[in-house]
Order: structure tokens, then C-alpha cells, then sequence
């Protein structure tokens, strides 16, 4: 399949400290892939990277258009949507303003409330507490609200930085399962940032294994599951 998203030679840097050297990788259109590494291999700032959110080199490319170097409310508007490490949530409000805040880049308000209805099929615990206050939420909510606010910009491909993160693994289990759905019905393409090697390699197609800032290994997933060295270091067996 081509490919929906594609880097490289990207860099990106903090101030006068570079973070990423010259990675190269590609997300097919309809399909799942995974960025994986240790802490401080340079996950999250891939993410920030193809999102505007970080200084950057190299290219870019999103249905073989540039954008490296757009704001990133550009990059929104064209369909790249980010859930970020930590959630991102809006705390002191209700999920259903925070899934509105999610459709702010959006034109076409006419197919809003069809919308909203779209993700409370794939959410149902948020369509119960969408009056509530998202601080209130349990953790495993808030990761359901961080994902369902994305998907109301209608992305045509979606970031996940550190979905499992402190989350209990049959939520986690839960959660992924929602994501391999949304990506097999609305073809939505997801480019996965994920500490957990084994989940991640169950649900992607693809997947790059990072270390400070390079990619030092990449194939199908089932090939890395496969590898003796990722399974020693990532799999623990």
C-alpha cells in the first residue's frame, strides 16, 4: 500500500540538544505502525516532530505533501490528529466539551452530532459520564477521552503517544482493542509511540525500533517478535 506518512533525514532538537539523527520511516495509508525504544530514545519527540511541536531538518510528507515547517494547527487541519503522553485531558471540563474542543479545526459542523455519537459507540463509558468533569475520571477514562477527542477532527491518520501508560492491562487490553477497530472500520492510519513492545507488536503491521535518536532496526512486526535481540531486551524472554 503507499504510504500515507513518510519521514526522512529527520531531525529535531531541544535547544542546542539534538534528539533525533536522521530518522527514516513510513506509515502505510490503512495501516498500524509502531515506533519503539527505551526511555530517551527519542519516541515522544518523533511524535512532536511530524506534528510542528519541536525544531526540526529533513522532510516530512503527508499524502506526498510537504509539511515540515507548517504550524501545527495546519498540520490538524489536514488530518493528522495527536494524542499525547500524559493525555492531554482538560481537566475542569466535561468530556463533552473536551470532545468538542476536538472538532474545533473542523468546518463542516453539520455532521457534529452525528460525531459525537460515532465515538460513544466505540466509548460507551464516556456516553454515560459526557455531563461529567474529566478530572473526576478514572485513568483508563481519561486515555478513552485523550483517544475519542482525536478521532472528532476525523483524522485520516492518528498519533498515540504512550497509550498503556499506568494504565491496568486488562484496560490497556481494552483500549488497544478499540484502536484495531477504528483503524479496520474508518481506515483511520496510526503511527503508535509505545514502551510496551509486546502489545504494540501485536497490533501493528510495521514497527521501528528507536535508539538515542536512530533507527536501529525495522521490518514487519511480526519479524522484530521474531528477533532474538528485541525479544531479550523488549519481549523479556
Amino acid at each position: 500500500m503507499p504510504a500515507l506518512l513518510e519521514a526522512e533525514n529527520l531531525e529535531a532538537q531541544y535547544g542546542w540538544t539534538k534528539v533525533l539523527h536522521g530518522l527514516r520511516f513510513a506509515v502505510e495509508a490503512g495501516g498500524i505502525t509502531t515506533i519503539l525504544g527505551a526511555n530517551g530514545a527519542g519516541k515522544t519527540t518523533t511524535l512532536r516532530a511530524v506534528c510542528g511541536m519541536v525544531k526540526t531538518a529533513g522532510t516530512v510528507r503527508f499524502e506526498g505533501r510537504r509539511i515540515d515547517g507548517k504550524a501545527t494547527e495546519e498540520i490538524v487541519r489536514l488530518g493528522i490528529a495527536h494524542t499525547p503522553e500524559g493525555r492531554g485531558t482538560f481537566m475542569n471540563l466535561t468530556v463533552q466539551e473536551n470532545l468538542r474542543l476536538g472538532a474545533y479545526v473542523r468546518k463542516d459542523r453539520a455532521t457534529l452530532a452525528g460525531d459525537f455519537e460515532r465515538v460513544y459507540q466505540y466509548f460507551p463509558v464516556l456516553a454515560q459520564r459526557q455531563r461529567q468533569q474529566a478530572g473526576t475520571l478514572s485513568g483508563g477514562e481519561q486515555q478513552m477521552l485523550a483517544v475519542a477527542r482525536a478521532l472528532m477532527s476525523r483524522p485520516r491518520l492518528l498519533l498515540l503517544d504512550e497509550p498503556s501508560l499506568g494504565l491496568a492491562p486488562l484496560v490497556v487490553r481494552e483500549i488497544f482493542r478499540i484502536v484495531r477497530a477504528i483503524n479496520r472500520e474508518e481506515g483511520v492510519s496510526v503511527l503508535l509511540v509505545e514502551q510496551n513492545a509486546a502489545i504494540a507488536l501485536d497490533l501493528a503491521d510495521h514497527a521501528y525500533l528507536l535508539e538515542t535518536g536512530r533507527v536501529v532496526m525495522s521490518g514487519p512486526s511480526a519479524d522484530l517478535r521474531r528477533n532474538e535481540s528485541v525479544r531479550r531486551s523488549y519481549l523479556g524472554y
